[in-house]
């Protein structure tokens, strides 16, 4: 169903539904017909209830004023505060962050956690300001968009070039501004300021285990199963090592310096100390150098894409060699795209279910920052474990019963619990 100019506010041209924002309209026109009485409130979905656009100037090292756009904001708060992360980057846009925090609505009620989504974000390219910068930078941020966060309003986490040291920044100064110590305003912060073990490497952990749940439904044995992986930070790293610690075989990586290929399977714990030493896989030297676009020609059992949204295209979805396609990144497979793996019989387990192992143990930290008590690393993950495959269940359950996309099937599932919370909680006035 194409939303009308005339009447919706949140139609946007066929040109710009190439856009992340575009790319999240389209999929949640794809599940209107199966939300029934609740289309409704689908107008809740289609709107962020709230933008915050601010200036963040900062003075830099050598005197002068640098000013930054920054942004925060929040899609739905219908079934609990605001959740998402902030990212650096110079190429943040208002649309690309619109986009992210509303796949946040959509991850945390398909995972069934008691968050709405939101999201941040600051037009900046963090390697080229000094750590000091960089504080100042994050500190004015966050008393720019102070007003709307708040551990019972928005909880702010790690993403794209922010990191631990930077969630401690803003708990800091969210924490002076408000004059108590606020440990619960942001999660992914270091374990001695109130994080949770085990957060690091939740988001590839959760990966593996999804993973692990789609091969066993497919018949696939990760045993010696091929596994082709775009982005080896946090999330690609540390779900390649799950993968190999259970007989799979990393064949190819690729990130922003280059692409590795190895048919019995690269070295990962190499690889890791070759990116850590070069900043890229590039430095890596035990696989052969091959060019960016025939890393998706690569044949594999399952396809991770793990970097930024937008990289599977149609033009790809053509020419990749995989059975499955596990998306770590937020919205890496374009909608056209996604008809055509479709078309193709190739499974694609989507992002709001597949990388919510972040989010998932975010809640975790949440819940220990309020109490006061924290559980230990084992705990936590067995916990991670638990939820993500009871959600994965649910949602193949759902995908069965309608013959539908497992992104479709996630997308059922979050926007009923959404619209549901909205429809039950009514309008004031």
């Amino acid at each position: 169903m194409q939303p009308d100019a005339s009447t919706d506010l949140s139609y946007v041209c066929p040109r710009e539904r190439e856009s992340p924002w575009g790319t999240f309209l389209t999929q949640v026109d794809r599940v209107r017909p199966y939300l029934g009485e609740l289309e409704r409130w689908v107008g809740t979905l289609t709107r962020p209830k709230r933008v915050l656009i601010v200036d963040v100037p900062i003075e830099l090292d050598d005197g002068t004023v640098a000013h930054f756009e920054g942004y925060r904001v929040q899609h739905s708060l219908s079934r609990g505060p605001g959740k998402g992360g902030i990212r650096y980057h110079p190429d943040v846009t208002l649309e690309e962050v619109m986009a992210l925090a509303g796949w946040m609505t959509i991850k945390n009620a398909a995972v069934n956690l008691p968050f709405g989504g939101a999201k941040g974000g600051i037009r900046v390219d963090p390697g080229k300001l000094s750590r000091k910068e960089l504080e100042r930078l994050t500190r004015r941020y966050t008393s720019e968009i102070g007003l709307i966060i708040g551990p019972s309003r928005d909880i702010p986490a790690p993403d794209v070039n922010t990191d631990a040291q930077v969630m401690a920044w803003i708990m800091d100064t969210y924490s002076a501004n408000v004059g108590a110590t606020t440990t619960g305003v942001v999660t992914g912060k270091p374990v001695m300021l109130g994080g949770s073990l085990g957060r690091e490497k939740a988001t590839g952990r959760g990966l593996f285990y999804i993973g692990r749940e789609a091969a066993k439904r497919l018949g696939m044995r990760l045993e010696g199963a091929r596994i082709v992986l775009q982005g080896f930070g946090n999330v690609g790293s540390a779900a390649a090592e799950m993968f190999v610690q259970h007989g799979a075989r990393i064949v190819a990586v690729q990130d922003h310096t280059g692409s590795v290929h190895d048919g019995n399977g690269l070295d990962v714990k190499a690889l890791s100390r070759a990116v850590a030493a070069t900043g890229g896989v590039a430095g890596y030297e035990g696989g052969a150098n091959i060019g960016a676009e025939d890393f998706w020609e690569v044949e594999c059992d399952i396809l991770v894409p793990a970097a930024l949204e937008g990289q599977i295209t149609a033009a790809r979805a053509r020419r990749v060699r995989t059975g499955l396609v596990l998306e770590g990144a937020n919205g890496p497979t374009n909608p056209d795209a996604d008809l055509v793996l479709a078309e193709r019989g190739i499974v694609v387990v989507p992002d709001v279910i597949a990388n919510a192992g972040g989010v998932t143990v975010s809640y975790f930290e949440w819940v220990q920052d309020f109490n006061s008590f924290f559980w230990t690393e084992a705990e936590i993950n067995q916990r991670l474990d638990q939820i993500l495959s009871g959600a994965f269940a649910h949602i193949w359950d759902v995908h069965q019963e309608y013959r539908v996309t497992l992104r479709t099937a996630a997308y059922i599932v979050a926007c009923r619990r959404v619209l549901s919370a909205r429809a039950q909680r009514g309008l004031y006035p």
